[in-house]
């Protein structure tokens, strides 16, 4: 299918305008467009302003709130907890991983959690507000959504429960920073909401029906997700076979380390007390590292710049395909697309327009050219 592409720009300008008229203040409205925007330049498709359509449905159901501010709760030498205020979860998100950050390059190490949150885009760039600043990132959350079908069950009980982990190396380094962003599913959901946008064939395995059947049509594995009650997404493996106990044990690490260890909800419990318009208690962990303390400075980013020549080294099967490490696809999306501009499938800039008229505010997204190719899928 053929795209139009926008400026990232361009695509802020619009997002920041959709947010403030939902009721979100001009600088988180801001900061959570960057975000949004930056998700997209990095080829996270499904995690950019595409979930603009689905925020707002959210917000017209009840379920979303854009006028909240972030709180500090509680504030330690090495930990601190932010309540996000049942609103969209990337300005507490940005804050606390800052706030990490600050806090291991004082003291070595820092957690900052993140309770009553919502959907809070790519878990990685979070991850990178660390590495950008010398310091290793690690995140992990829970999800609203009840997406993942456990090894061996046919119906799902837990979210596609993020985990993002960032390295940086030294500076003028011909290697782009390692960072691992990976759903615990297989795929992630929006993954295969984007699949049915552009009207593309889903990969077995990704989706199973309830009798663990793949779905590989568009519109029906989107509905088998987002709308069955059985089947869903599998672990990260596919299958019993091919380790889904590992993802489905990932998944369930990222749910407690994201979610229950700062008092965010677990879905399915939530769900059974809770009504639909009542806030989803979606929580997240931001840890930051400083290298400093483990070694000299620059050690760490030396050794780690070491490990990734060895690896970009190593013999492909196919010497047009070289080997790559985390990090490496997104950081080729950014560069195209910082030069050649942001894709769109057609039916989400119609979605767009619609979103920002019924939002009151003009549809400003003006293509520049049209998409020709698209690099290596994201990793996630």
């Amino acid at each position: 299918m053929s795209e139009n592409r926008f400026t990232a720009e361009n695509l802020r300008s619009q997002a920041t305008a959709i947010l403030q008229a939902w009721g979100m203040s001009h600088a988180h409205a801001i900061t959570t467009a960057d975000l949004m925007v930056e998700t997209d330049l990095l080829g996270v498709d499904s995690h950019g302003v595409s979930m603009l359509p689905q925020y707002a449905v959210l917000r017209r159901n009840g379920r979303l709130r854009l006028d909240t501010m972030p709180t500090v709760l509680r504030d330690g030498p090495a930990t601190a907890l932010i309540d996000a205020g049942a609103g969209l979860g990337h300005v507490a998100s940005a804050q606390a991983m800052q706030l990490a950050v600050d806090k291991a390059r004082a003291i070595g190490i820092a957690l900052v959690g993140v309770r009553n949150s919502h959907h809070f885009g790519a878990a990685g760039v979070y991850a990178r507000i660390a590495s950008k600043q010398g310091l290793i990132g690690l995140v992990t959350s829970s999800a609203q959504g009840i997406l993942l079908v456990p090894t061996r069950a046919t119906a799902p009980v837990l979210g596609t429960n993020p985990i993002a982990f960032a390295a940086p190396v030294p500076e003028g380094s011909r290697n782009s920073p390692f960072v691992l962003d990976i759903a615990t599913t297989t795929a992630a959901a929006n993954r295969v909401k984007l699949k049915a946008l552009r009207d593309q064939p889903v990969p077995a395995g990704w989706v199973v029906d309830g009798q663990g059947a793949p779905v590989t049509e568009p519109q029906a594995a989107k509905q088998q997700v987002f709308d069955r009650p059985d089947g869903g997404l599998t672990p990260l493996g596919g299958s019993a076979d091919g380790g889904s106990h590992k993802g489905y044990g990932l998944s369930l690490l990222a749910q407690v380390l994201g979610g229950t260890l700062n008092g965010g909800a677990f879905a399915p419990l939530h769900n059974r007390s809770h009504g639909p318009g009542d806030p989803a208690n979606v929580g997240h962990s931001f840890i930051a590292i400083n290298p400093t303390f483990f070694g000299e400075p620059g050690s760490f980013q030396q050794d780690l710049d070491g490990i990734l020549d060895v690896l970009h080294a190593t013999p492909p099967i196919d010497p047009r395909q070289p080997v790559l490490v985390p990090g490496d696809p997104e950081a080729a999306h950014h560069a195209e697309r910082t030069r050649f501009g942001v894709p769109l499938p057609e039916p989400l800039e119609r979605q767009l327009r619609e979103v920002a008229k019924s939002a009151g505010v003009p549809f400003i997204l003006q293509a520049i050219g049209r998409a020709k190719k698209e690099l290596h899928d994201h990793l996630a």
